[in-house]
Protein backbone atom coordinates (compact mmCIF):
# COMPACT_ATOMS: atom_id res chain seq x y z
CA UNK A 1 0.00 0.00 0.00
CA UNK A 2 2.76 2.83 0.65
CA UNK A 3 3.96 2.18 -2.79
CA UNK A 4 0.16 3.04 -4.17
CA UNK A 5 0.29 6.07 -1.99
CA UNK A 6 3.65 7.08 -3.21
CA UNK A 7 2.36 7.08 -6.47
CA UNK A 8 -0.83 8.86 -5.90
CA UNK A 9 1.32 11.70 -4.02
CA UNK A 10 3.63 11.89 -7.14
CA UNK A 11 1.28 11.76 -9.94
CA UNK A 12 -0.87 14.13 -7.82
CA UNK A 13 2.06 16.36 -8.00
CA UNK A 14 2.65 16.23 -11.56
CA UNK A 15 -0.72 16.62 -12.84
CA UNK A 16 -1.63 19.40 -10.64
CA UNK A 17 1.88 21.42 -11.43
CA UNK A 18 1.12 21.08 -15.12
CA UNK A 19 -2.15 22.65 -14.27
CA UNK A 20 -1.59 25.34 -12.37
CA UNK A 21 1.52 26.19 -14.78
CA UNK A 22 -0.55 26.20 -17.81
CA UNK A 23 -3.61 27.87 -16.46
CA UNK A 24 -1.79 30.77 -14.78
CA UNK A 25 0.46 31.73 -17.87
CA UNK A 26 3.46 30.50 -16.98
CA UNK A 27 5.81 31.14 -19.51
CA UNK A 28 8.18 28.48 -17.68
CA UNK A 29 5.28 25.87 -17.60
CA UNK A 30 7.83 23.54 -19.06
CA UNK A 31 10.14 23.94 -16.76
CA UNK A 32 8.39 23.87 -13.65
CA UNK A 33 6.66 20.76 -14.91
CA UNK A 34 9.89 18.96 -15.42
CA UNK A 35 11.39 20.30 -12.27
CA UNK A 36 8.10 18.62 -10.44
CA UNK A 37 8.56 15.43 -11.99
CA UNK A 38 12.84 15.18 -11.00
CA UNK A 39 11.82 16.04 -7.08
CA UNK A 40 8.99 14.13 -6.95
CA UNK A 41 11.00 10.88 -8.42
CA UNK A 42 13.96 12.40 -5.58
CA UNK A 43 11.64 11.98 -3.20
CA UNK A 44 9.42 8.50 -3.82
CA UNK A 45 11.64 6.97 -6.08
CA UNK A 46 13.26 5.04 -3.25
CA UNK A 47 9.67 3.65 -2.12
CA UNK A 48 7.45 2.88 -5.67
CA UNK A 49 10.46 3.47 -8.12
CA UNK A 50 9.00 6.79 -8.76
CA UNK A 51 6.56 6.32 -12.21
CA UNK A 52 3.75 8.25 -12.01
CA UNK A 53 2.98 7.39 -15.35
CA UNK A 54 0.94 4.83 -16.49
CA UNK A 55 3.07 4.25 -19.66
CA UNK A 56 6.44 3.81 -17.61
CA UNK A 57 4.14 1.22 -14.94
CA UNK A 58 3.54 -0.58 -17.99
CA UNK A 59 6.86 -1.04 -19.13
CA UNK A 60 8.57 -1.71 -15.91
CA UNK A 61 5.84 -4.52 -15.62
CA UNK A 62 7.24 -5.75 -19.08
CA UNK A 63 10.52 -5.64 -18.38
CA UNK A 64 9.86 -7.89 -15.57
CA UNK A 65 10.64 -5.51 -12.47
CA UNK A 66 7.23 -5.19 -10.32
CA UNK A 67 4.04 -8.48 -10.78
CA UNK A 68 0.99 -7.66 -12.79
CA UNK A 69 -0.61 -7.95 -9.04
CA UNK A 70 1.04 -4.26 -8.51
CA UNK A 71 0.84 -2.88 -11.94
CA UNK A 72 -3.27 -2.55 -11.52
CA UNK A 73 -3.18 -0.43 -7.90
CA UNK A 74 -0.39 1.50 -9.83
CA UNK A 75 -2.56 2.61 -12.58
CA UNK A 76 -5.50 2.98 -9.79
CA UNK A 77 -3.67 5.17 -7.99
CA UNK A 78 -2.07 7.65 -11.05
CA UNK A 79 -5.43 7.63 -12.81
CA UNK A 80 -7.09 8.48 -9.50
CA UNK A 81 -4.13 11.20 -8.39
CA UNK A 82 -4.53 12.61 -11.78
CA UNK A 83 -8.46 12.79 -11.88
CA UNK A 84 -8.26 14.59 -8.28
CA UNK A 85 -5.44 16.87 -9.27
CA UNK A 86 -7.02 18.12 -12.42
CA UNK A 87 -10.00 19.61 -10.78
CA UNK A 88 -8.22 21.25 -8.07
CA UNK A 89 -5.89 23.06 -10.19
CA UNK A 90 -8.49 23.93 -12.56
CA UNK A 91 -10.27 25.66 -9.19
CA UNK A 92 -6.80 26.69 -8.05
CA UNK A 93 -5.50 28.42 -11.59
CA UNK A 94 -8.68 28.52 -13.93
CA UNK A 95 -8.09 32.11 -15.61
CA UNK A 96 -11.49 32.45 -16.16
CA UNK A 97 -11.18 33.48 -12.54
CA UNK A 98 -9.03 36.32 -10.71
CA UNK A 99 -6.87 34.95 -8.00
CA UNK A 100 -5.22 38.15 -6.90
CA UNK A 101 -4.96 38.59 -2.90
CA UNK A 102 -5.35 42.32 -3.25
CA UNK A 103 -8.87 40.58 -4.07
CA UNK A 104 -11.51 39.89 -1.12
CA UNK A 105 -12.70 37.85 -2.88
CA UNK A 106 -13.48 33.55 -1.21
CA UNK A 107 -12.19 32.13 -4.06
CA UNK A 108 -9.36 34.30 -4.84
CA UNK A 109 -8.84 33.31 -0.96
CA UNK A 110 -9.10 29.57 -0.93
CA UNK A 111 -7.39 28.98 -4.17
CA UNK A 112 -4.41 30.94 -2.28
CA UNK A 113 -4.76 29.06 0.44
CA UNK A 114 -4.56 25.52 -1.34
CA UNK A 115 -1.54 26.87 -3.52
CA UNK A 116 0.27 27.01 -0.34
CA UNK A 117 -0.79 23.78 1.15
CA UNK A 118 -0.24 21.76 -1.66
CA UNK A 119 3.58 22.90 -2.54
CA UNK A 120 4.75 23.73 0.94
CA UNK A 121 3.09 19.69 1.74
CA UNK A 122 5.16 19.10 -1.73
CA UNK A 123 8.34 20.97 -0.21
CA UNK A 124 8.56 19.23 2.97
CA UNK A 125 7.41 15.31 2.08
CA UNK A 126 11.09 16.20 -0.57
CA UNK A 127 13.21 17.88 2.60
CA UNK A 128 11.96 14.59 4.56
CA UNK A 129 12.33 11.98 1.82
CA UNK A 130 15.89 13.30 0.39
CA UNK A 131 17.19 14.85 3.33
CA UNK A 132 16.39 12.72 6.49
CA UNK A 133 15.52 9.58 5.20
CA UNK A 134 17.90 6.33 6.15
CA UNK A 135 17.18 4.86 2.87
CA UNK A 136 19.45 8.33 0.80
CA UNK A 137 22.33 8.95 3.89
CA UNK A 138 24.90 11.55 2.19
CA UNK A 139 23.19 12.02 -0.74
CA UNK A 140 24.35 14.84 -3.26
CA UNK A 141 21.19 15.85 -4.88
CA UNK A 142 19.37 17.04 -1.82
CA UNK A 143 19.66 20.65 -1.81
CA UNK A 144 18.69 20.42 -5.99
CA UNK A 145 16.02 18.70 -5.08
CA UNK A 146 14.55 21.05 -2.35
CA UNK A 147 15.66 23.99 -4.26
CA UNK A 148 13.76 22.86 -7.38
CA UNK A 149 10.77 22.11 -5.47
CA UNK A 150 10.61 25.97 -4.34
CA UNK A 151 11.35 26.93 -8.38
CA UNK A 152 8.36 24.26 -9.61
CA UNK A 153 5.94 26.35 -7.03
CA UNK A 154 6.83 29.85 -7.86
CA UNK A 155 6.55 29.12 -11.50
CA UNK A 156 3.12 27.48 -11.07
CA UNK A 157 1.34 28.95 -8.46
CA UNK A 158 3.94 32.75 -7.61
CA UNK A 159 0.58 34.71 -9.46
CA UNK A 160 -2.10 32.76 -7.39
CA UNK A 161 -0.18 32.95 -3.38
CA UNK A 162 2.80 35.02 -4.08
CA UNK A 163 4.58 31.42 -3.65
CA UNK A 164 5.72 31.65 0.09
CA UNK A 165 5.65 27.79 1.35
CA UNK A 166 7.24 29.31 4.60
CA UNK A 167 5.40 31.47 7.45
CA UNK A 168 8.91 33.03 7.83
CA UNK A 169 9.00 34.32 4.02
CA UNK A 170 5.59 35.35 4.21
CA UNK A 171 6.35 37.51 7.44
CA UNK A 172 9.08 39.37 5.66
CA UNK A 173 7.67 39.55 2.68
CA UNK A 174 4.56 41.52 4.38
CA UNK A 175 7.81 43.78 6.33
CA UNK A 176 8.69 44.38 2.87
CA UNK A 177 5.49 45.44 1.76
CA UNK A 178 5.14 42.89 -0.92
CA UNK A 179 2.58 41.02 0.59
CA UNK A 180 -1.00 42.03 2.22
CA UNK A 181 -0.78 41.75 6.38
CA UNK A 182 -4.14 41.05 5.98
CA UNK A 183 -3.64 37.96 4.23
CA UNK A 184 -1.06 36.65 6.70
CA UNK A 185 -3.82 33.56 7.64
CA UNK A 186 -3.64 32.19 4.40
CA UNK A 187 -0.18 31.62 5.20
CA UNK A 188 0.17 30.27 8.50
CA UNK A 189 -2.86 27.88 8.05
CA UNK A 190 -1.98 26.72 4.12
CA UNK A 191 1.91 26.38 5.41
CA UNK A 192 1.78 24.97 8.84
CA UNK A 193 -1.02 22.07 7.69
CA UNK A 194 0.79 21.39 5.00
CA UNK A 195 4.14 20.64 7.14
CA UNK A 196 1.90 18.66 9.11
CA UNK A 197 0.68 16.36 6.62
CA UNK A 198 3.80 16.04 5.16
CA UNK A 199 5.25 14.98 8.08
CA UNK A 200 2.20 12.21 8.71
CA UNK A 201 2.23 10.99 5.29
CA UNK A 202 6.54 10.45 5.45
CA UNK A 203 6.19 8.62 9.19
CA UNK A 204 3.43 6.44 6.96
CA UNK A 205 5.63 5.89 4.05
CA UNK A 206 9.13 5.35 5.68
CA UNK A 207 7.64 3.75 9.11
CA UNK A 208 11.63 2.10 9.54
CA UNK A 209 12.72 5.53 9.77
CA UNK A 210 9.93 6.26 12.39
CA UNK A 211 10.50 3.73 14.66
CA UNK A 212 14.53 4.89 14.50
CA UNK A 213 13.26 7.57 16.46
CA UNK A 214 14.36 10.89 16.29
CA UNK A 215 16.77 12.62 14.73
CA UNK A 216 19.52 13.94 17.03
CA UNK A 217 18.08 11.76 19.77
CA UNK A 218 20.93 8.70 20.73
CA UNK A 219 19.52 5.63 21.03
CA UNK A 220 20.41 3.65 24.42
CA UNK A 221 24.31 2.86 24.10
CA UNK A 222 25.98 -0.77 23.95
CA UNK A 223 26.04 -2.01 27.37
CA UNK A 224 23.89 0.49 28.39
CA UNK A 225 20.93 -0.21 31.10
CA UNK A 226 17.39 0.63 29.84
Amino acid sequence: MRKYVTEFIGTFGVVFTVGCAIFSGSPLAPLAIGAALMVLVYAGGHISGGHYNPAVTLGVLLRGKIALGDAGPYWASQFIAAFLAAWLAKFTAHPAFVHTLSTSGAHAILAAMLAEFIFTFALVYVVLNVATSKDQPGNQFFGLAIGFTVATGAFAVGSISGAAFNPAVAFGAMLMGVLNWGNFYIYLIGNLLGAAVAAIAFAYLNPDDVLEGRVGHPGPRSGSHP
